[in-house]
């Protein structure tokens, strides 16, 4: 259902110039409201203790390295500190009655804004309870090991052979 915001508005450049996305029809307006009712109904579900993912699904929870909790972690976490559990959940709520503001006036500058706020409460959720652990860190790490890779072997001339 956020795809319904995401995708609302958008700049493509193209061989032929500039596309804009917007909506523009009542039907463009209605598929936002469908996103951002379903957003703000579908986030009080949230508050339901249930699984987080199928039996035996543990994500990318194992191994060397990893940055996703498992799902029994993230069970754990949100038990042990519900405030902030709720909190986030309130956040995407707001943000699609924000969304559903904009669609009553019809304000696609307002839209864009949406669309990022939408981004960051996703985004601030899933770093706190699903990959953690991809951090600065994660990344100064990601970074190096491609650095390496991209590096010749010792002895290895990477210049074309005639």
């Amino acid at each position: 259902m956020a795809d319904h915001i995401f995708k609302a508005v958008g700049t493509t450049v193209t061989r032929h110039g500039i596309v804009d996305v917007e909506p523009r029809t009542e039907e463009d307006w209605f598929r936002v409201r469908m996103g951002a009712v379903s957003l703000a109904e579908g986030a009080s579900l949230l508050k339901i203790p249930r699984a987080f993912t199928a039996p035996g699904d543990e994500n990318n929870s194992a191994g060397r390295g990893v940055v996703e909790l498992s799902p029994a972690a993230i069970r754990a976490k949100v038990e042990r500190d519900p405030v902030e559990w709720n909190a986030r959940i309130e956040a995407l709520r707001n943000v699609a009655l924000e969304a559903l503001d904009v669609v009553r006036r019809k304000d696609v500058n307002e839209l864009w804004d949406v669309g990022e706020n939408l981004d960051k409460a996703c985004e601030a959720c899933h770093r706190s309870y699903w990959y953690p652990g991809e951090d600065a860190e994660f990344y100064q790490r990601l970074r190096r090991h491609f650095q390496h890779a991209d590096k010749p072997a010792q002895g290895d001339d990477a210049r074309p052979k005639p």
